[in-house]
């Protein structure tokens, strides 16, 4: 009998039930997921094929019903926060507190190999998806309803299982291509098909489906967290960049724009922590529910002194990217800088990105000064706070009160600002004409929200644009998930992601950490880690090992 897995919806996204996962591909693609409803008496409504859709949604997303139950410890989605936004730490831009043989850390330091059990926790959670939306698209069709609802219900989730091949095809490479349900026999001798082809899928399901999906000017505040066309045109312009056709990137940024649906919200930090959720700058974002369906981010980001267990950890080298509030190049040689409060005279954007030794966070002062020895926060190499001497400020809520681990704030996976500056990046890369009407109306119209208000870009020299565009990038979408797909897609991870990485300034400081006795940093940073990213090998992550192990056919 074959059966659907299904659970009580509060919004689309929001679901309160647990599928389990294992660690087999069989089991990822087999023909029978968990369920409590059978299939020939299911597809009878539209309440039932809705209930059906949120199950797509939500995917392996961890939001379990109880509060304090809700923390991840693993990648359970491309877009949960571990799945996401730690990503992060395989970066530049942030560490993993968990140190050196953390998985996330050894994706990018060196020491990547197919036992990661990160590359399974992708793995098994894109494919659980893909299986999900196999199942869904070969017996939506039963229900009697429009034929409308259908297809619109259909072509969210064939963008569902496009975004999970987009991060497939960027990560792993060649994978599988599976489009319908599988029998567990012809899930274990499964092929891999070549990128270009995962790629060209992409490509052709999400061009297919966006005339499907309703603008985001036409959903209804009901349905918010539905995909909408500029969630599809969004991704098919990530895969676009991706696959270098800048010119069709391009035009299909422009769609975007030319609708007009979408804007520049003026309140950078309420995007990242639930007070403006509703804001015509997030695309598509992942939903939660304070009580219903809430997540751990508060547990795992806050700082120690406020109970949190200060995973995340900025690297120094996010931090010298800000500029100055004149649009000048950071430098520590600047009279400007002040090595107490590296935020002084910065772009305000580091200030909502980072909290820094000696700032405020929820009635409370952050110190993480290394010679601190009776502060929660104290930077060291033992206790569980910082190993940066910076911690998390981007989606950390000051109003959060009571259970950290009972958090409503949503998950943003793509923005307007990011349509605004890849659109620029684009018409670059693709030799464009680039004037000043182009900058203004984006990197421009980034810098010049109300909260940041940040000099204009004017520098039309395509070699030089590049330069601040990436900057740019790097500091206005910092720990959203984006930076480690950047520097991949960019060819420059082998040289961004070697050598020695620093945390914060502490001058004077007695219980300063370096690399080793003869190596002194001559800004008296924190000594945090050094990479050894592999060029030519760690641009493509291995197949895990436990897949390889029951189908060869993957090695």
């Amino acid at each position: 009998m074959k059966t659907f897995p299904i659970a009580r919806p509060v919004r689309l996204l929001l679901v309160l039930f647990t599928l389990s996962i294992v660690s087999s591909c069989r089991d990822q693609l087999d023909t029978s997921p968990l369920s409590s409803y059978a299939n020939e008496t299911f597809w009878t409504n539209e309440n039932n094929a809705l209930l059906a859709l949120t199950g797509v949604y939500r995917g392996n997303i961890q939001m379990a019903a109880v509060p304090s139950t809700n923390a991840e410890y693993s990648a359970t989605d491309w877009w949960s926060y571990h799945g996401l936004l730690l990503l992060d730490m395989a970066t530049d831009n942030a560490y993993d507190r968990r140190g050196d043989n953390s998985g996330i850390n050894q994706l990018t330091n060196g020491n990547l190999t197919s036992s990661n059990t990160y590359l399974s926790n992708y793995w098994n959670s894109s494919y659980s998806r893909i299986a999900r939306c196999n199942y869904f698209l070969e017996n939506v069709g039963k229900t009697p309803v429009s034929t409308d609802k259908v297809n619109r219900m259909s072509a969210e989730t064939r963008f569902i299982r496009a975004c999970q091949y987009f991060y497939m095809s960027q990560t792993f490479g060649s994978v599988p291509l599976v489009t319908k349900t599988l029998t567990p026999a012809e899930a274990n001798t499964l092929t891999k098909a070549p990128k270009a082809e995962v790629v060209k899928f992409v490509l052709d399901e999400l061009t297919a489906i966006a005339p499907a999906l309703p603008r985001a000017k036409d959903l209804p505040s009901a349905e918010r967290g539905r995909a909408t066309r500029q969630a599809a045109l969004a991704f098919l312009g990530r895969a676009q960049l991706a696959n270098n056709d800048f010119a069709g990137a391009a035009a299909t940024y422009q769609t975007i724009i030319d609708f007009g649906d979408n804007s520049i919200d003026p309140d950078f930090q309420g995007l990242f922590t639930g007070t403006n959720e509703t804001s015509r700058e997030i695309i598509f974002a992942t939903q939660y529910a304070k009580d219903l369906a809430p997540n751990a981010m508060q547990q795992h980001f806050f700082p120690a002194v406020n109970g949190g267990f200060v995973l995340f950890n900025p690297l120094g080298s996010l931090v010298e990217s800000y500029e100055f509030t004149d649009g000048t190049p950071f430098s520590y040689s600047d009279s400007r800088y002040n090595a107490k409060d590296p935020s002084t005279d910065r772009d305000p954007r580091l200030r909502f990105t980072v909290l820094i030794n000696g700032q405020r966070f929820l009635n409370a002062t952050y110190n993480a000064h290394p010679d601190s020895t009776r502060s929660s926060d104290q930077l060291t190499t033992s206790k569980q706070a910082t190993r940066t001497g910076y911690t998390l400020r981007k989606f950390c809520w000051e109003g959060q009160t009571g259970d950290l681990q009972n958090s409503g704030i949503d998950l943003p996976i793509i923005r307007y600002a990011e349509v605004l500056l890849s659109y620029l990046e684009a018409k670059l890369e693709a030799g464009a004409a680039i004037d000043q009407n182009l900058l203004d109306q984006t990197i421009n119209a980034v810098r010049g929200r109300a909260t940041v208000r940040m000099p204009k870009i004017t520098e039309k020299d395509p070699a030089k644009l590049r330069v601040l565009l990436r900057r740019e990038r790097r500091n206005e979408l910092a720990f959203e998930g984006i930076r480690l797909w950047d520097l991949m897609r960019w060819k420059i991870a082998a040289d961004v992601l070697k050598g020695d990485f620093y945390g914060a300034p502490f001058p004077g400081a007695k219980n300063l950490r370096a690399k080793n006795a003869t190596t002194k940093d001559p800004y008296s940073r924190w000594y945090v880690t050094s990479k050894a990213f592999r060029a030519g090998t760690d641009e493509t992550w291995p197949i895990p090992l436990g897949e390889v192990n029951i189908n060869p056919n993957l090695k």
